[in-house]
């Protein structure tokens, strides 16, 4: 027992457990869906060829005469020659059973047997001429209902149980007509289904096995990697660290290559630039003064790291224009138990992380790079979920927390196309969002317990969407807890005041203006807390479309679909003015020559942001490229200038830019105004 408690304890063990598992997983479910689709494919061929076989059957059989071979018996020379030639045709098909039957259609409860062929190889014995049987089941009778009834073409019923010794097969059952076309007999066609289960065994063995050797070799290089880079330097790194915390004499350099995950190559340089600097100082100070200045050395180092280890060249990510971030964190002490990080998982998802964890000082940083360090890692190689992120993560530290630390943690991730967050929370403050146009408030959620006190936690995802223009607001307890001289402390709603004052500044500006207002409550109190905060506004351009009939009398619509859409923007009084008339030049040329004398539509897209609008309008009309025309000479009077071009002249002369192109059958012309 003491070996599997200390085997689920170590890291290495989870880790590699975790991918097997999930690429057992992933294996069971390849060879389910396999499995099924293979045997879906195969029904469906039976069930088509079977069709066909019945079909033609049918063409063997006279309609008219069902009554008659009932009537005169098996020696009619017409009834021999059917049973002869469907004789043939079912040993040539090589198929179980043909047979005719008369359904009784007052309940569909019994038939009687026309004729009944036997192929070979088989365990039925023929019915005779006649004699009457009850339907089988429900299923068969529903079906003789509808073939009775001409609301079925054909049917198909699969037996694969209760079966009394026969082997698992298919019927078809194909409408008998006489030539009035109506159904007076059922003809089956019965095939078994033992090449199909001859062939799936194969199969099976073939996708389980495929799945069962990538998963082999997946676990292999996961495992492998996994070692190499995450778990020997670290265990490497904690080595040291304890080494030279004991001995405070040089021992083997970390160096940069201990691994290609950055965070812990950062992580060894430090700790070997800390060495030595720690060396030299201890080596060059006089006994007196050694134990102050070694204190001093090993805050300012920490500092360093900390500050190093956290994002904080700003903007943060230059070549991005479909969010902003800022993020600033002020120590209580020299070092912080607060942490902050983003990264982007891939293009379109944007990590964010926030954590205060206990305690302040060189402790407190350390638990604190190292809970920063598994969040980031876990985060972007394990494909998990926030609140999986978070579990992973305090498995991880439980076993190894001996100071009993803990951390409060919100975890969210950022789908940027879409502004859906899936979020999860560790014991931390709720975050406060603000909608567009509108107030933050705070967005509360479930929390989970804190990390690193108690193992086998489960943490749950939260979900919310961030609009175009939205922003999202986190921050450690250090803030809304902020205490005055007077022992008064600021509050969530003192803090919500803060941000709503600067609401319409961006991510920095709202930071900035916070952390002031929190200067100013606290005045000449001492910071108590580390103080951290992290602001992200989501931007882009808003996008509306508005379809009318290409015709004048839907200007007034067009018009309040503009006016309505800006009202909202920094559009002056000019600019509109400017708008208006290039919209009404262009709408009314559409209206007026696009669709000649046939009647059409026009779509117009309008895109905006808070620096310009963009204006689409487009039509099915006759291809007309409006700007190859050439200007006019407006430097000739009115008599002496050509007819025509003065109006999108105008529009040329008053939007920032115009385009145009013909696309997919569309004419496609585009304006963009800036606003002034």
């Amino acid at each position: 027992m003491k070996v599997f408690k200390k085997l689920f304890k170590n890291f290495e063990a989870n880790i590699i457990t975790f991918t097997v598992l999930l690429l057992l997983l992933f294996s069971i479910l390849v060879s389910v869906i396999g499995y099924g689709s293979f045997t879906k494919a195969f029904e469906l061929e039976y069930d088509v060829t079977t069709y066909h076989m019945g079909d033609t059957a049918t063409a063997l059989v006279d309609g008219d005469q069902i009554d008659d071979y009932l009537a005169n018996g098996a020696d009619d020379d017409s009834y021999k020659k059917t049973k002869n030639a469907l004789d043939i045709y079912c040993l040539k098909m090589d198929v179980s059973l043909i047979y005719v039957i008369q359904v009784d259609t007052s309940d569909y409860n019994h038939f009687v047997s026309v004729f009944n062929c036997v192929g070979k190889n088989t365990p039925y014995t023929e019915w005779e001429l006649g004699s009457v049987h009850e339907t089988t089941n429900d299923e068969y009778k529903e079906t003789y209902r509808q073939l009775y009834d001409g609301t079925l073409a054909y049917g198909t019923i699969y037996r694969t149980d209760n079966l009394k010794g026969a082997p698992p097969h298919i019927t078809t059952l194909v409408p008998l007509k006489d030539s009035a076309g109506k159904t007076v007999a059922v003809l089956c066609v019965q095939r078994m289904m033992d090449r199909m289960v001859e062939a799936r065994r194969p199969f099976l063995y073939i996708i389980a096995g495929s799945a069962a050797g990538l998963m082999l070799i997946s676990s292999l290089i996961s495992a492998v990697y996994m070692r190499r880079q995450f778990v020997k330097p670290i265990n490497k790194i904690i080595r040291e660290a304890k080494r030279f915390a004991n001995e405070n004499k040089p021992g083997e350099k970390l160096g940069a290559d201990i691994s290609y995950i950055e965070e812990l190559s950062v992580l060894a340089t430090s700790i070997d630039k800390m060495e030595d600097d720690m060396l030299k100082y201890i080596d060059n100070l006089t006994v007196a003064t050694a134990d102050k200045e070694r204190i001093l050395t090993e805050l300012s180092l920490a500092t360093a790291i900390q500050a190093n280890s956290l994002p904080n060249t700003f903007p943060a990510f230059p070549d991005r224009s479909d969010f902003e971030i800022y993020a600033s964190m002020t120590p209580a002490k020299a070092v912080g138990g607060d942490f902050y990080d983003f990264f982007l998982i891939d293009d379109d998802h944007l990590a964010v992380v926030i954590a205060d964890v206990s305690g302040k000082g060189i402790p407190a940083a350390l638990f604190m790079m190292v809970t920063k360090i598994l969040i980031n890692e876990i985060s972007q190689h394990n494909d998990a979920t926030p609140a999986e992120v978070l579990q992973l993560v305090n498995e991880r530290v439980c076993p190894r927390n001996v100071e009993d630390m803990f951390v409060t943690v919100w975890l969210g991730f950022i789908e940027l196309s879409t502004g859906k967050v899936i979020s999860a929370n560790a014991g931390h403050d709720d975050p406060a969002v603000m909608r567009k146009d509108g107030k933050f408030k705070l967005l509360k959620s479930r929390h989970g317990f804190v990390i690193g006190a108690m193992e086998s936690v489960k943490y749950h995802n939260f979900e919310f969407t961030l609009g175009r223009g939205d922003k999202l607001f986190l921050y450690t307890d250090g803030i809304p807890e902020a205490t005055d001289i007077d022992n008064n402390m600021m509050s969530i709603d003192g803090m919500l005041k803060a941000l709503n004052q600067y609401h319409e500044e961006s991510p920095q500006g709202i930071i900035d203006g916070v952390i002031r207002n929190v200067n100013e409550f606290v005045g000449d109190a001492p910071q108590f807390d580390d103080m951290t905060t992290v602001c992200l506004e989501m931007k882009g351009e808003e996008v509306f479309r508005l379809v009318v009939d290409a015709d004048r009398s839907e200007m007034d619509t067009v018009n309040e679909f503009v006016h309505q859409h800006l009202s909202d923007t920094p559009c002056s009084f000019k600019t509109m003015m400017d708008l208006d008339l290039a919209v009404e030049e262009i709408f009314v040329n559409i209206a007026n020559y696009a669709y000649g004398e046939e009647r059409g539509k026009a779509e117009i897209i309008l895109s905006k942001n808070n620096d310009f609008v963009s204006l689409t309008f487009v039509d099915q009309g006759i291809p007309y490229d409006p700007l190859a025309k050439p200007d006019p000479d407006t430097t000739l009077s009115a008599s002496e200038r050509q007819i025509g071009g003065l109006g999108i002249f105008l529009v040329k002369k008053m939007m920032d830019d115009t385009s145009y192109e013909y696309k997919d059958g569309s004419n496609r012309f585009t304006m963009v105004k800036k606003f002034t």
